[in-house]
């Protein structure tokens, strides 16, 4: 059958069970949303209120269910808008199939009008990218983008669609759904090298990264700590691998990790990184931080074994693959000392992250939402203070269930994820922890969610400033507050209710067990503007570059 170009973009987001789309609509995706106007009764599409929105909302989606997110967007400005969306997707490994739409052929490289080389300019923050000029090749490539957003460590994909191949008819032949390319299985040969490494090993760490969620490894990681008596820490993404109630879960570790599980990291003579890249703000000093240890490394990414830490021994393989056959290399038990020692440094308490309890402070916000919300519900931060207090005292049960910019750190990120999130997840009740800054940035995306009623909890954890840059000016930059002290007018209560939503300002102790019951009740998009001491800090904190040896415990 002949299909235009259009038709044949629904017909792959068809065969690839695509049922939710983001973007906005313009001029050069016109027919594109013309033919989703026709698919409206099995695809839905989410108009966001901005393309970085749309972009965050679909890797927010992605990130919740582990389906590939869509995102479209039309040439020029709006091509463009996606670029900081598809870099944090790309830094973070989210599957994602941007559409955009471009002049027609015969104006490429004429600076026409909302002419722009998205190919090129998301070259470097993309698995792969295509410009299809031919309609014929249009869904070989589709499918190709998403095969390949998916395949091995996944990623975003983008395709860039000219007006007049959309408009163009070809014969159009279905095909059954892409799957991913087979999973790389474990070389037999570094099996038996890195189950010797193990048993060999006196005081074994187990540190999961974002790729233990991906892969769905958080059981067989579990099984291997039991197995041989190793304590789990995580990388920042890698929260929400493991249930946080299990005895051998210490938490995060790196710059802000808790204390426990940084120093028992430190005090290990294997470390067993596993579906993790080992970035600056997990290792601080790199050449330190190898010392007196081994590093057994697994990740299905060749790129990054030895990138940043030289690994002793290496597993090149599917995560769920190689725990599954290191657990069946029937593994024993490291020194029982090494486990005490372990459970005295949980034991202690975490006088480090005492906060002044005589006034509001972020624990109590977060654990008091934490309280309220069910463990399978989205979890969503910004980039900041607040993102690093969300890692450290919410209580984490399922997996997929934190969701956050590791990589990149983009502020902004938020809003757009949470809607994402909590549509992929079937309208849960989620909640979005984020910072004044942070929402300033992209909160526009509140029209977005009052549109469609979403059940989504925003608490903005409100100093009037930008709280983690000044934490730097404070201990490293004399106190010269340069450009972080916002004091901004914005009136968040009124904002939220100019938006349609609903508003409530949490400023004292007293009000807050009422303020989150009361927005708890409601069914639709709720702002809660909690009011903050501008110099809490989040500790510990390891310097940049430094060791655990220059660890900051007090403000």
């Amino acid at each position: 059958m002949k299909l235009s170009g259009a038709q044949i973009l629904m017909e792959v987001f068809k065969e690839e069970k695509v049922d939710t789309v983001f973007g906005y609509p313009g001029g050069f995706v016109l027919n594109i949303y013309d033919e989703l106007y026709k698919a409206s009764h099995w695809l839905r599409h989410i108009i966001t209120s901005h393309e970085q929105g749309a972009a965050h909302a679909a890797d927010g989606y992605a990130r919740a269910t582990g389906r590939t997110g869509v995102v479209i967007a039309t040439s020029g400005p709006g091509a463009t808008n996606l670029v900081t969306g598809i870099a944090t997707a790309f830094m973070d490994s989210t599957p994602m199939v941007a559409i955009t739409g471009n002049v027609p052929c015969t104006f490429i490289g004429r600076d026409s009008f909302q002419e722009v080389d998205i190919t090129g300019i998301t070259m470097s923050v993309t698995k792969h990218n295509y410009m299809v000029k031919d309609v014929t090749r249009l869904a070989e490539t589709l499918r190709n983008a998403f095969e390949i957003a998916v395949s091995g460590r996944p990623g975003p994909v983008l395709v860039d669609i000219p007006k007049d191949v959309q408009i163009a008819e070809c014969d159009f032949i279905p095909k059954a759904k892409e799957v991913a390319l087979p999973l790389k299985a474990p070389d037999n040969q570094a099996l038996e090298q890195a189950a010797d490494l193990i048993a060999s090993s006196k005081r074994p760490f187990l540190y999961a990264g974002g790729g233990v969620v991906a892969a769905g490894a958080g059981d067989e990681l579990v099984t291997l700590a039991e197995t041989i008596g190793a304590p789990i820490g995580t990388s920042i993404m890698g929260l929400s691998a493991v249930d946080h109630d299990h005895p051998l879960f210490l938490g995060m570790t790196g710059m802000h990790g808790r204390y426990a599980a940084t120093q028992a990291m430190d005090r290990s003579d294997l470390i067993i990184a596993v579906g993790s890249r080992f970035s600056d703000r997990a290792t601080g000093n790199k050449i330190e931080f190898s010392k007196n240890r081994k590093v057994l490394h697994i990740d299905i990414d060749p790129a990054e074994i030895g990138k940043n830490i030289p690994a002793y021994v290496s597993l090149v393989a599917d995560v769920k693959a190689t725990l599954i056959a290191l657990n069946a290399c029937g593994l024993q038990k490291s020194d029982p000392a090494w486990i005490c020692e372990v459970k005295e440094l949980t034991a202690a308490p975490d006088n480090h992250l005492a906060m002044d309890k005589s006034r509001l402070n972020p624990e109590m916000v977060v654990k008091a939402v934490n309280q309220r919300f069910a463990p399978d519900c989205p979890v969503i931060t910004d980039v900041g203070q607040h993102q690093m207090w969300t890692a450290q005292y919410y209580s984490f049960h399922k997996p997929r269930t934190f969701i956050t910019s590791g990589g990149l750190g983009t502020m902004g990120f938020g809003l757009g994820a949470a809607i994402g999130a909590c549509i992929g997840t079937g309208m849960k009740k989620t909640v979005l922890f984020t910072g004044d800054g942070s929402f300033h940035m992209n909160m526009n995306e509140l029209a977005t969610a009052v549109t469609h009623h979403l059940p989504l909890i925003v608490v903005v954890l409100n100093n009037s400033v930008l709280g983690l840059v000044r934490q730097w000016q404070t201990m490293f930059f004399g106190r010269r507050y340069s450009n972080t002290t916002l004091n901004r007018a914005t009136d968040f209560v009124l904002l939220a209710q100019a938006f349609g939503a609903k508003g409530f300002r949490l400023d004292s102790i007293d009000k807050l067990e009422s303020v989150l019951d009361k927005a708890f009740q409601l069914s639709g998009p709720v702002v809660i503007d909690a009011r903050i001491h501008r110099d809490e800090k989040v500790l510990p904190m390891i310097p940049p570059n430094g060791t655990i040896r220059d660890m900051i415990v007090r403000g």
